[in-house]
């Protein structure tokens, strides 16, 4: 994919992982002082230096599950306002996983617990954040 001034432009990304009719999904953790604690959440996270949403996306992957996805299976991306700063903008992006890779998966220290969650389940999670659930809807309903 390439680079061009909207892609530069941006504090964040994440990615619906997916598998069948499910994503991956973690728990956050419940500290008062994070953004959406204790609700369910998908993988990603804020960009480091100059990263590409995609290398944002992937290494938060890596961080959060050691899954290491080469950025050849993103194959769905969308720019939106960031959901806490809408002044600024995020990306929402789509892989699909194996379940081989489900099985490999090693969760990192952030978040409870992670699970694969059907699509519907997670869109009408009442503890699922609901800027991903709008995000997961609009590359469903493509």
């Amino acid at each position: 994919m390439l680079a061009n001034a909207q892609n530069l432009d941006f504090s964040g990304a994440k990615i619906a992982l997916i598998c069948g009719g499910s994503v991956l999904t973690y728990r956050r953790d419940n500290k008062a002082n994070i953004p959406y604690p204790n609700q369910w959440d998908l993988a990603g996270g804020g960009r480091e230096d100059t990263e590409t949403p995609e290398q944002c996306a992937l290494r938060e992957t890596y961080e959060e599950f050691g899954l290491i996805i080469d950025v050849s299976r993103v194959f769905w991306k969308r720019r939106y306002p960031h959901a806490l700063n809408p002044a600024e903008g995020a990306f929402f992006m789509v892989a699909e996983i194996t379940e081989a890779e489900i099985d490999g998966i090693s969760f990192g220290d952030e978040g409870q617990c992670w699970k694969m969650m059907a699509f519907q389940e997670f869109l009408h999670h009442p503890n699922a954040v609901a800027p991903l659930q709008e995000r997961l809807r609009h590359f469903l309903m493509r």
